[in-house]
């Protein structure tokens, strides 16, 4: 059932400010989007952070196949998905693969099949299901975006309403447009030279792996019927195979609805006026049958749009860069307050977000867990962590099938699979099964949450970090050659390594250090300590450069360990020191990355992870450097979208990532000194509301 995110005190916790009395609103106001050409990259949202709508240069979502390339114009929920039939009734235990690891047992993982046959078919169908819907569109009835012109549209990030104003063939429209923050519809409020059409249309998903999720052209495989009408509203009933959702369309003024005569998912809605306020709410559970329920009115929409962002922006952090001298600092900020908002607009729900947020659909809709420390971790530290600890509330949910995982493997505690979805099922995957930088995270995020000082932390959340840290001391291996305990058998973060041949990459053995340092802490034992003593050290060459993996001898040789993430970095920079880490190793690795890595098969949070290791090493002026790095997938789009390549034109990991650098960079770590010292000594950064990392 959907649970809208109640704001408290809890946001308040552990506020601290290197500034007094920046003007927020003039903040966020300097990077209020302005869009006047049909830009497809350029597709602004309303959103609530469990809902969220996309709409077009109209102000509405008129033109979904033009966009469908760009940013396409999605309107998701968290609780919207829908499974294909399954008539020849696959099941996840025809995915799995017993492997020998040398850990003493068979391991079976949800693996993927190259070969044709019953396990290749069980483990795709079993990927693209279940998927992400796309709920619908409500549009005009125009035909063509050529026919648009003298377009200005602005997002006002402060209340979260897109206002567009445009000429369709030579009449002037206005359109005003919002979303409820407190349930699943947008509401608009248009006034037109001419009285005018809008259509709803209702698609079929595609199953695909990226994309829009609109399937125009399989009318016949899904169907909406009317299930209530009044004067001035209708309620639908979209039914999808086994899947259904209600649709309330109310409207003022003089209008009718018919259902188009040439497809059964497709309404008109005419308006015999020149002015219309129009609310469209997505419904979880069925209303059939009952009178208008609730205010549907365009006013208390924005209302509450209005409330849930002056809030949002009022007791969270903000950081104001006006006062830099740097020609870059105003690009960063407008960075900075675009990535807020979209956080806000949809990454605040009641599941760990997808990589391309409520927009459209990466990896069938699914979400990754590996992911939730870059979309969600910055919360925490920018005065939010209700928001964070609200989402990670899920993982109660995944905990049984987690512990499944883990049972079957021949593990204790719990293993956090990978790619999942609402259910928690485990997505089949060649490399995602054998990743484990996820698994720690749960305890990185609780510590956040117990940091910002939200109430009764460690009471929730300890048998979750019980459990998590309990896989990880049973998932290492003891080398009694050399008295140490080591990780193998996976896969780390940089993927272009192989489970079978991995020993000791450097990243997951430091978090594996700090998270079992944390787990003990909150029990203020020693239940993990002959790990934590005997855990090896990270590996580096001859040349004092930390190595992709202890196996991985030709780190600096062969371009597969050059590519993908230089994870590795992320033992110092993403985790604080430990006595696993050599300063002057890190600094020479940190060199050789910054001149030679294969920066074009980076990702989009890569950047500030690089940033958060510069300023660890007290290099400030790289940390900015990483963050404003001109490469393709350090993209940022006039949206605040961080662009990756033409399948991933929205990447949040990329957003979420730059705001915990940029926290860090002001409010610091554990045991950093002074003002800002991520930050150059002549950038004037001023901030409030942010926090420390460990």
């Amino acid at each position: 059932m959907k649970k809208f995110l109640s704001f408290t005190l809890a946001g308040l916790f552990g506020l601290v400010s290197y500034a007094q009395n920046i003007d927020r609103e003039t903040v966020v106001g300097r990077h209020h989007p302005h869009i006047t050409t049909v830009d497809t990259l350029a597709s602004l949202t309303v959103g609530n952070g469990h809902f969220a709508a996309t709409v077009d240069a109209t102000g509405l979502q008129t033109f979904p196949e033009h966009y469908a390339n760009g940013v396409p114009l999605g309107t998701m929920s968290d609780w919207g998905w829908h499974s294909f039939p399954n008539p020849n009734g696959y099941q996840p235990e025809e995915t799995l693969e017993a492997i020998d690891f040398g850990r003493g047992h068979l391991e079976p993982y949800a693996n993927q099949f190259k070969q044709p046959g019953r396990q290749h078919d069980a483990s795709e169908w079993l990927r693209k299901n279940p998927h992400r819907l796309h709920l619908g569109c409500l549009g005009f009835d125009f035909t063509h975006p050529a026919h648009l012109s003298n377009i200005y549209q602005t997002l006002n990030l402060w209340t979260g309403k897109i206002a567009s104003e445009f000429t369709y063939q030579e009449k002037h429209y206005h359109v005003e447009t919002v979303c409820d923050a407190q349930h699943d519809r947008i509401a608009a409020r248009i006034q037109a030279e001419q009285p005018f059409r809008l259509v709803l249309r209702l698609p079929y998903p595609t199953g695909g792996h990226s994309d829009d999720a609109c399937d125009w052209l399989s009318d016949d495989r899904h169907h909406t019927d009317i299930v209530a009408k009044g004067r001035n509203f209708v309620t639908l009933r979209h039914t999808l195979d086994d899947t259904s959702y209600d649709i309330r369309l109310s409207w003022t003024g003089k209008g009718n609805i018919e259902m188009s005569k040439t497809s059964r998912n497709r309404f008109i809605l005419n308006s015999k006026s020149k002015q219309m306020e129009v609310s469209c709410e997505f419904i979880q559970q069925s209303v059939s049958g009952q009178e208008e329920a609730g205010n549907t009115s365009y006013t208390s929409a924005e209302q509450a749009a209005a409330n849930y962002w002056h809030h949002y922006w009022t007791t969270g952090g903000i950081v104001d860069f006006s006062r830099c001298t740097d020609p870059r600092a105003k690009e960063l900020e407008r960075r900075v307050v675009l990535s807020q908002y979209l956080m806000g607009a949809q990454e605040a729900g009641n599941t760990p977000p997808q990589e391309t947020g409520l927009t459209y659909n990466s990896w069938f809709g699914k979400f990754h867990l590996e992911m939730e420390w870059w979309h969600q971790a910055h919360f925490a530290l920018w005065g939010h962590p209700e928001i964070l600890d609200h989402t990670l509330e899920w993982y109660f949910q995944a905990e049984p099938k987690a512990r499944e995982i883990a049972q079957r493997q021949g593990f204790k505690g719990v293993r956090w699979m990978k790619m999942t979805d609402p259910s928690a099922a485990e997505a089949p995957s060649k490399v995602g099964s054998f990743l484990i930088w996820q698994q720690p995270h749960l305890i990185y995020l609780a510590e956040l949450l117990r940091r910002a000082g939200v109430p009764n932390t460690q009471t929730k959340y300890l048998r979750l970090v019980d459990e998590t840290a309990d896989f990880m001391q049973s998932f290492v291996t003891f080398d009694a050659d050399n008295d140490r305990y080591i990780l193998k058998g996976c896969i780390p973060a940089q993927e272009t390594l192989k489970a079978h041949e991995v020993v000791n990459p450097p990243f997951e053995l430091n978090y594996w250090l700090w998270a079992l340092q944390t787990a003990q802490n909150w029990h203020q034992d020693r239940r993990y300590q002959s790990v934590i003593d005997k855990l090896s050290p990270l590996a580096f060459n001859a040349d004092s450069l930390y190595l992709a993996a202890a196996s991985a001898t030709d780190t600096y040789r062969d371009i597969r360990f050059t590519s993908d993430h230089p994870a590795l970095l992320g033992a110092y920079g993403i985790l604080p020191d430990s006595r696993l880490i050599d300063k002057k190793v890190m600094t020479k690795t940190l060199d050789w990355i910054w001149d030679n890595w294969n920066w074009n098969k980076t990702w989009g949070w890569d950047y500030p992870m690089v940033a958060m290791t510069a300023a660890r090493l007290q290099q400030p002026e790289r940390a900015v450097d990483a963050l404003l790095m001109d490469k393709r997938t350090n993209t940022y789009l006039p949206n605040g979208h961080n662009y990756q390549d033409q399948r991933l034109r929205v990447y949040m990991p990329g957003n979420g990532g730059l705001l915990t650098a940029v926290a860090m960079m002001c409010a610091g770590w554990d045991g950093s000194e002074g003002k800002n010292p991520g930050f150059p000594a002549d950038w004037d950064v001023r901030w409030e509301g942010l926090r420390a990392m460990p």
